[in-house]
């Protein structure tokens, strides 16, 4: 069987060797003559998984004890309202948009707003730009007594990351859905971590929330008992059941993980697939990147042709070379390479080189 290389911006692409693991217990769970998704997620054995997956997640993070680890449900677009409804507490939330991500966030706490449960504050937006930069640190408009403040550290759709963490008063709260586990990160900069598993971690159906302990009393009285992060964390993520599965495969990543070196030895092969990528890029009158240099995404590269008109050519010759998922987002077009984790340095260079040939036939 032969496997693409799949530049998928998420459901994305998952490592091989998680994906044959997963095959070959499928039928036959630890000896048990059923699937990990079949027994009870009370049972020991389950239990014991969940237990070692926070574990492991603990280690490849440095996760103190002073933060909560959940494994939630509802992707990480639940969490726009979910963080709203845990940490507002009718005071006022600054929101710095960087993105199409980051500007949902903002548009669904907005919502809130008219509730009554307080205030929404937006700190500075890049959307008249077109999201290609970061707004100035002059041009942020912060509220000095702020109950958080939220950003989207990297923008899926524009190819935005910021690398540096907001030097702000304010708890900080993280949309890190395409960037967690890419490169390392100091948590406790951090009041909140929120990210859904499709890029990174392992398949959709599954969201981690990383919250530090000392917030877990700010909830709302409207917020829904599932959303509580308290209740979650009293009830070990599982008020109703989880996502099982996703879950175990979520197990199975971080192993892959530690078994490379952990985030640091993951870090040093993203950041050769992104200056790979970019140097075939800027070193080329064909193709394009629009983002400023400073602000380019190592997990999420668009690019555009020379001509809107060999869009469709690329795709399909690009597909014809198994090049998949290549095309660009409808708001920004042209192309899109997500180049998570799973994505290997050899599949971005089989980019980089069709590139070139297809620059040379057609440019």
């Amino acid at each position: 069987m032969t496997r693409f290389a799949n530049f998928c911006a998420g459901p994305a692409s998952m490592p091989t060797a998680v994906l044959e693991r997963a095959r070959d217990e499928m039928l036959n769970w630890q000896g048990l003559g059923a699937s990990v998704m079949e027994i009870s997620h009370r049972g020991s054995h389950y239990t014991q998984l969940a237990e070692q997956t926070e574990a492991n997640l603990r280690q490849l993070m440095n996760i103190s004890d002073d933060y909560a680890v959940l494994f939630l449900q509802g992707g990480a677009a639940l969490q726009f309202s979910a963080v709203v409804l845990n940490l507002l507490n009718n005071g006022t939330a600054d929101y710095l948009l960087t993105g199409a991500w980051s500007q949902k966030a903002y548009q669904e706490a907005k919502r809130y707003e008219t509730l009554g449960l307080g205030k929404i504050n937006l700190v500075a937006t890049g959307g008249e730009a077109g999201f290609v930069d970061v707004p100035d640190r002059s041009q942020w408009q912060l509220d000095d007594a702020a109950s958080y403040f939220h950003y989207c550290p990297n923008e899926t759709i524009h190819g935005v990351q910021m690398f540096q963490v907001p030097q702000v008063d304010a708890p900080i709260v993280a949309d890190m859905s395409s960037c967690i586990l890419s490169e390392p990160i100091d948590v406790n900069k951090f009041a909140m971590i929120y990210a859904g598993a499709q890029k990174n971690i392992g398949p959709a159906g599954l969201t981690l929330v990383i919250i530090r302990k000392d917030l877990l009393d700010r909830a709302s009285a409207y917020c829904p008992a599932v959303m509580n992060y308290q209740n979650q964390l009293d009830n070990g993520s599982m008020m109703n059941t989880p996502a099982t599965y996703a879950w175990y495969l979520a197990g199975l990543v971080f192993e892959w993980l530690l078994e490379q070196g952990g985030v640091e030895a993951i870090a040093k092969i993203n950041h050769a697939k992104a200056k790979t990528l970019y140097d075939a890029i800027d070193g080329s009158d064909f193709y394009s990147n629009k983002v400023n240099p400073a602000y380019r995404s190592i997990m999420n590269v668009p690019f555009q042709l020379a001509d809107d008109a060999l869009d469709k050519v690329f795709l399909a010759e690009s597909e014809q070379a198994g090049l998949l998922n290549l095309k660009g987002h409808r708001v920004v077009g042209g192309m899109r390479a997500s180049i998570y984790n799973a994505i290997t340095l050899e599949q971005v260079q089989a980019l980089t080189a069709f590139m070139a040939e297809f620059e040379r036939k057609y440019g």
